[in-house]
């Protein structure tokens, strides 16, 4: 009985730990002129690809799924 109880107080200790710590925040497109026409991967490729002015830096995963972790700012 006590290794049930044991097993559900960390069960709640971990979603209370993964819910106060949900994990890293990425930057929000900015909402300006150059980013309001380009709505994929390619519109992104033309400043942030390799040798662009704006390009990713080397630390950056090698995703090329901009949106999937990127998000458009929120209208309101």
């Amino acid at each position: 009985m006590k290794s049930i109880l044991g097993f559900f107080i960390f069960v709640a200790l971990m979603v209370g730990f993964l819910l106060l710590f949900p994990g890293k925040k990425y930057p929000p497109i900015p909402a300006d002129e150059f980013h309001k026409t380009g709505q994929d991967i390619a519109s992104c490729m033309e400043c942030h690809g390799t040798g662009k002015k704006y390009a990713m830096k080397k630390t950056h995963p090698p995703k090329f799924e901009c949106f999937k972790c990127h998000e458009w700012p929120k209208k309101g």
